[in-house]
């Protein structure tokens, strides 16, 4: 878990497949573009991203605190199992003094499909039927 503003709520996006941020989410746009994927061409902006895996690449950190810079970042990320190197993203943009999200490892399988979830400081999540 990598804390940031709690509690946070917002549409839930949760990904069909897994993603590498690397040349699969455009840093200016938060639009995801990687060929293939079954959620191309949504955005990750402003939502809650919950992430099944991510497809590994150094550059994902990079990729994630250029969304967080420019605005386009998701408000939390929800990962079947921490990426490190991803998390690398958040706590570069905390330590610039960025509105980084909050980060946290759930079960994937217990998320629903889609609506509005709240995540807790402690990254529980809970939503609404």
């Amino acid at each position: 878990m990598v804390p940031g503003p709690a509690p946070v709520s917002g549409p839930l996006l949760k990904l069909r497949a897994p993603i590498s941020f690397w040349g699969g989410v455009d840093p200016k746009t938060g639009l995801i573009t990687q060929g293939g994927h079954p959620d191309k061409d949504r955005c990750v902006a402003g939502t809650i991203l919950a992430i099944p895996a991510t497809i590994g690449s150094s550059g994902s950190s990079a990729v994630l605190a250029e969304l967080i810079h420019g605005g386009c970042a998701p408000k939390a990320i929800l990962l079947q199992s921490i990426d490190a190197i991803l998390i690398v993203g958040v706590l570069v943009a905390q330590e610039m003094g960025w509105p980084a999200p909050l980060a946290a490892e759930v079960a994937f399988a217990e998320l629903p499909e889609e609506g509005n979830v709240v995540v807790a400081a402690d990254g529980n999540v809970s939503w609404s039927t």
